[in-house]
């Protein structure tokens, strides 16, 4: 136990002294140049001593590209293939970030207090690769111009919402909870709701001040985690807050209401407004919570 608590006090040392040289560079090109480099190669370190590890990674690589390759062939063949071509590139360029992410992040896939890596991505983490590969379709379809329809995206909401609820599930009953999974589905999440809040708001559902401050949820902490990263030198702290539960869940309904079907209308006029005001309630204070959270630990 003491050589594994060596271990990770060992590598959270060696991003310190990392984020200590380029802040000291003064963030030159040559600096994240060396920094890039010198992650990479400990991210092949932890892959090579760790074979069984890297297989894992490797055959889960290639499901998603599976996967991947499968849903373009999809939208080529019920949108046709003009439509295709114009997502392709958003789409393959999040899909290999987040596989690259995923193998750069391989030596946090220990739970708390481990003795040693868990030698598996796991099924949990697949279920939070699979929401990614649903916001990396949202997201090509934003940056190729392609619109989506509200049918889509509520579609893809659901999946993303029963893959969230199956990942924490089956983490906590295998016993798989990491810190690459808390990091993973941070990612994910963030992807599928700032997809989903733009594709709203190009659609007319959503109005853009409403949008701005769905978007301020995710990115005051994500700004907040990179200046602790790079400025302080401090490796970011991820985890969860009640508020941040609680505006994740009224968030969820009130996007449920805006995409449903125009059939339960009534409902969705009677739902519109408390959900509204909730949601705005909670969005402000969840960030708030996160970042008195991190400053805490």
């Amino acid at each position: 136990m003491q050589e594994s608590t060596d271990g990770i006090a060992g590598n959270n040392q060696f991003v310190v002294d990392l984020l200590t040289t380029l802040r000291e560079q003064r963030f030159s090109p040559p600096g994240w140049w060396g920094f890039i480099v010198r992650s990479w190669e400990m991210s092949c370190q932890t892959a090579n001593v760790n074979p069984t590890l890297k297989r894992s990674w490797l055959n889960t690589t290639i499901f998603i590209a599976l996967l991947a390759i499968a849903t373009l062939l999809a939208s080529g063949a019920f949108e046709g293939w003009g439509i295709l071509f114009h997502l392709l590139p958003g789409f393959l360029f999040c899909v290999i970030w987040q596989q690259s992410d995923l193998f750069w992040h391989l030596g946090l896939n220990r739970q708390a207090h481990s003795t040693g890596l868990l030698q598996s991505v796991g099924l949990a983490n697949t279920f939070t690769l699979l929401r990614g590969l649903a916001a990396s379709l949202l997201l090509g379809r934003l940056v190729g111009g392609v619109t989506t329809p509200s049918l889509l995206a509520l579609a893809i909401f659901l999946f993303g919402v029963a893959t969230d609820i199956l990942d924490g599930l089956v983490a906590r009953s295998t016993r798989t909870q990491s810190k690459l999974g808390q990091i993973m589905d941070g990612e994910a999440d963030f992807c599928l709701y700032l997809a989903l809040t733009f594709i709203l708001i190009q659609n007319a559902i959503l109005p853009l001040w409403l949008g701005i401050v769905m978007l301020l949820r995710f990115t005051l902490p994500l700004l907040a985690a990179l200046t602790s990263y790079f400025l302080l030198a401090q490796p970011v702290r991820f985890g969860s807050t009640i508020w941040g539960k609680y505006a994740g869940l009224a968030q969820c309904l009130y996007f449920l209401v805006l995409l449903a079907p125009p059939q339960l209308s009534p409902l969705t006029r009677l739902l519109d407004l408390p959900l509204l005001m909730a949601t705005l309630f909670l969005l402000i204070a969840a960030p708030v919570a996160q970042i008195i959270a991190n400053r805490r630990m």
